[in-house]
């Protein structure tokens, strides 16, 4: 399989995207002295492969009520219930994020709540699913690094 191979105008129009998905392709074009057509076509050919998937819209959670964030750490009682636990964690909306893990905790959960009351109701949902023995809760007191962009251009100053 042919791996596709990024250059400097690919990493450029990445770096805008990640900034804002929406912007339009003749923004990108004008910012890059490019043509429209050359970022519709190069856009186009990175989710051919793969390397964008999708695009992504950011909310402010805590303009809408939402700022707790906890992470729990979730011990099945086997391991063969993982997929089955995770299916239930799927009908807690409050669950952002759930990651099945090795080490410590079997699946490691991000909730976001209203404040301490909401994420304990949220936690002892998790605690009533079938298959889990026990949680461990980690409140988040600030979030310090959220940033899309260091890996990537990490990953170009490697190519």
């Amino acid at each position: 399989m042919k791996k596709y191979i990024l250059d400097e105008i690919d990493h450029q129009i990445l770096d805008i995207l990640i900034d804002n998905a929406r912007t339009p392709f003749t923004d990108i074009a004008k910012q890059l002295v490019v043509s429209a057509g050359t970022i519709h076509v190069r856009v186009k050919k990175m989710e051919e492969e793969g390397i964008i998937m999708g695009s992504t819209l950011t909310l402010d959670y805590e303009k809408m009520n939402y700022s707790f964030i906890a992470h729990v750490g979730v011990y099945l009682e086997k391991t063969s219930k993982t997929m089955t636990v995770i299916e239930e964690l799927k009908k807690i909306a409050n669950i952002t994020v759930a990651y099945i893990t090795a080490g410590k905790y079997n699946v490691f959960c991000k909730i976001r709540a209203k404040d301490t009351n909401h994420a304990k109701e949220i936690i002892f949902q998790i605690d009533d699913i079938e298959g889990v023995a026990r949680t461990e809760t980690m409140i988040s007191l600030e979030e310090s690094i959220n940033d899309k962009k260091r890996l990537m251009h990490s990953i170009f100053r490697e190519l």
